[in-house]
């Protein structure tokens, strides 16, 4: 028989400062503590998860006494929906404590030399910056355990009488998080996904239900662009033209500023939708999106940076720090759908861009071809396979390097083959400064970082971006 697991916990333990990945520090017999929801200033009551020689991880029960430097969360649903969970923090020192994380990254996984770093770019807009949102449809609503309690025995509501609209809570698969007002993008998301629940409720619809993969109502998709563009793609289980005819002249009726409204069948067992056909309902099937004067259609399934206004923070900052004089040419590794590329082109000689998902690739071909951009040639393949001799003798020599990995970072081969290569400058944009710093030790080799840029994309979460320069020794 297993044995039953020893619950620990520490009890009046001050959180003195900020870790990484929205967990802070706090030592307790000179053991350190990473503990989640809680921040600096905090004397938590602390469940300890992993309990090691050294150092432990955990999580805030309960407060003897909160910090000085919270202040009031402005959602209702802070703490039970999963995201926007630095709500309680002020912007300012949310960009302090993310400014400090690729700090610490960068000195203490690289242990290279480091240039004074760039201050920090925040964000002008801190809610409605969202340019894409999903949202889940289940017959299951998550109750918080603390709201549970309270519930008398009749008022406990049976799964299947309704349905839901909102977010998965964090670590459940199969409930969601009933949303009210979700403040991560701008209206009409927040009317939508109601409009859409109230139509299930009323026609008595089924509600997915992910655990045992029944029911018709799955997920809906909203894209709403700087241009005024609105998107809409609602997924359904199976088709039932009769049902969907409905629910889509319903949606299209009471929000006629939906540009382009999609529907898609998944009756796979997951929640992706990239091998399956999108169907347009009404409008092109696309969206338009600008930064600066550039210009970047959207479909479905295309990639584009989620915060538009910091996208192009994000975008002049790489652009300044490639450094061209329009003679170079430039590789844009991990392009997506060729965004950074073609909003350096203008002052670059040829533009090169490589990318794993043919569909991206497909995309950055035509907003190539949407903003008259000539010198550009893109590739779908694994970066790591493509970038070889021939492709580089193919292409040409590149003088500017933009690499643009996922979380997980660089491959350790294409490291060799940039260092083989020996470009005169790379510029490492990253989402995951644990991993770029990683690769930065190894690119080491044969060059020196000059510039450290952080810049926010999502206010009220613990990521950051980081971008960084690096010039040949």
């Amino acid at each position: 028989m297993r044995k039953k697991k020893e619950r620990i916990i520490l009890d009046n333990v001050l959180v003195e400062d900020y870790a990484a990945e929205g967990k802070s520090i706090a030592r307790v017999n000179g053991k350190v503590i990473f503990v989640e929801k809680a921040v600096p200033g905090d004397v938590a009551n602390v469940l300890l998860h992993k309990n090691k020689k050294d150092w432990a991880e955990g999580e805030a029960l309960s407060f003897t006494q909160l910090s000085p430097q919270r202040e009031q969360p402005f959602c209702s649903h802070f703490g039970t929906c999963g995201g926007c969970s630095w709500q309680m923090l002020p912007y300012h020192l949310q960009l302090q404590y993310k400014a400090k994380q690729v700090y610490d990254h960068l000195t203490r996984i690289a242990k290279i030399p480091l240039p004074t770093f760039e201050p920090i770019v925040g964000a002008h807009t801190t809610r409605g910056y969202r340019n894409k949102i999903e949202f889940t449809f289940s017959n299951k609503k998550y109750i918080p355990k603390s709201d549970f309690k309270q519930l008398p025995a009749e008022a406990i509501p049976a799964d299947t009488i309704a349905g839901y609209g909102g977010f998965h809570a964090k670590g459940i698969f199969d409930k969601v998080v009933e949303i009210d007002t979700c403040y991560l993008q701008n209206e009409p998301s927040n009317a939508i996904r109601k409009a859409i629940v109230n139509f299930g409720r009323e026609k008595g619809i089924p509600f997915y239900d992910a655990r045992q993969h029944t029911g018709w109502l799955r997920n809906v998709m909203i894209r709403l662009t700087r241009t005024g563009q609105l998107m809409v793609n609602i997924v359904l289980a199976y088709d039932d033209p009769t049902l969907r005819e409905a629910l889509l002249q319903t949606i299209d009726q009471h929000f006629p500023e939906i540009t382009t409204l999609l529907y898609t069948i998944n009756p796979k067992w997951n929640d992706s939708i990239y091998d399956l056909t999108v169907n347009t309902y009404k409008g092109p099937g696309y969206i338009l999106e600008t930064l600066e004067d550039y210009q970047f259609k959207i479909g479905p399934k295309s990639f584009f940076q989620t915060n538009t206004e910091q996208a192009e923070k994000l975008y002049q900052y790489a652009r300044k720090m490639a450094e061209l004089t329009g003679n170079e040419t430039v590789y844009d590794l991990y392009c997506g759908t060729g965004s950074i590329g073609i909003f350096v082109s203008k002052q670059a000689k040829k533009i090169v861009g490589v990318e794993t998902i043919a569909e991206a690739i497909a995309d950055a071909k035509e907003n190539a071809a949407l903003n008259n951009i000539k010198d550009a040639a893109f590739y779908a393949g694994d970066v790591v396979k493509i970038c070889n001799d021939a492709f580089f003798d193919q292409n040409g020599k590149p003088d500017v390097i933009i690499t643009d990995p996922p979380r997980a970072g660089m491959h350790e081969k294409l490291i060799e083959k940039l260092l083989e290569i020996a470009a005169p400058r790379i510029v490492y944009v990253s989402c995951n400064p644990a991993t770029q710093a990683r690769d930065l030790a190894l690119l080491s080799e044969k060059y020196k970082v000059t510039k450290v840029q952080p810049i926010d994309m999502f206010p009220h979460t613990f990521h950051i971006e980081n971008i960084v320069q690096l010039t040949l020794k």
